[in-house]
């Protein structure tokens, strides 16, 4: 396995700029979840990134991945087929930053996920932080039932909280995967497994979208492949309890491009909320044990 950079100031940097470019993603496939519902927007843009990274896969001449790496490619596209299906349809509903501050809990659910697969010890900090995640979370959904919601707004909240579970788990395979292929090989399989999986559900679901379409379509490909790249290139050099602050900094985008693209106004329940979510991430953080938790759950 590829050894860690001997310092993660560059690591964390790309995993800043991963971030961003994935936001700016969020505009282009939020705009298309509501055109042409979150399956299709998920199914095209993955269609397309597939032929996008395969092109630059294939010319590189790769080696075959092994049966334990291609097992891993597979196994983390369902969680992230879950995840971005949960996400949009969510994301197509909600305010963005909302949206991005809700799915904060992912790193606290990460916490319990690593009990329950990894036989971890939950300590007293750990609880404290939960409940003040916990806290932020019923601010946030106290806003939203103050103010003018519909009866999907509030099944979008619960998409975020199970597209949150589906997170969860991607980030524990996340750095194991990291360190068994490369960047590239991450990208195209990534989009071949979900745009594979999707498709199951074509004779039901599938819908040919506008040819005005096609630049988000591939805009989005384009950004989603660019952000796992520098995210995976990242994850290989880090370890994920450094890394998984830069999660946060999305927020910012969120705040920024939905206020931007869509005329979205941050209320200050969503602000209080967030920083409840963040800080209390930040507690489990800084308990964090010096070995690389992650990788033995992947194994």
């Amino acid at each position: 396995m590829r050894p860690d950079s001997p310092s993660p100031v560059l690591p964390f940097l790309i995993a800043c700029a991963g971030i961003a470019t994935f936001s700016a993603m969020d505009v282009l496939m939020k705009g298309l979840s509501i055109d042409i519902g979150a399956y299709n927007a998920v199914l095209w843009r993955t269609g397309a990134g597939t032929l996008l990274s395969g092109l630059l896969y294939f010319a590189s001449r790769p080696k075959w991945p092994g049966r334990a790496t291609m097992t891993i490619h597979a196994w983390r596209s369902v969680f992230v087929a879950g995840m971005a299906l949960c996400f949009f349809w969510a994301l197509a509903r909600l305010p963005m930053a909302e949206a991005i501050a809700l799915a904060f809990v992912a790193p606290l659910m990460a916490l319990y996920m690593a009990a329950v697969f990894l036989g971890e010890k939950i300590g007293p900090r750990s609880i404290a932080a939960s409940l003040l995640g916990l806290l932020g979370v019923i601010v946030i959904v106290a806003g939203k039932l103050r103010g003018n919601y519909s009866d999907e707004a509030l099944l979008a909240v619960g998409a975020v909280f199970l597209s949150a579970v589906f997170y969860a788990y991607n980030l524990i395979l996340a750095r194991r995967q990291a360190k068994m292929a490369e960047p590239m090989e991450i990208a195209f399989f990534q989009n071949f497994f979900v745009a594979a999986l999707l498709a199951l559900g074509a004779p039901w679901f599938l819908a040919v979208p506008d040819a005005a379409q096609a630049p988000n379509i591939v805009g989005a490909a384009v950004l989603a492949t660019t952000s796992l790249l520098l995210l995976s290139w990242a994850y290989a050099r880090a370890e994920t309890q450094i890394l998984a602050t830069t999660e946060y900094t999305g927020f910012l985008w969120a705040m920024l491009f939905g206020w931007y693209f869509f005329d979205e106004a941050v209320t200050l329940p969503t602000l209080a909320g967030a920083f409840l979510i963040v800080a209390a991430c930040l507690i489990v953080a800084r308990k964090a044990p010096h070995g690389d938790p992650v990788e033995p759950a992947a194994a």
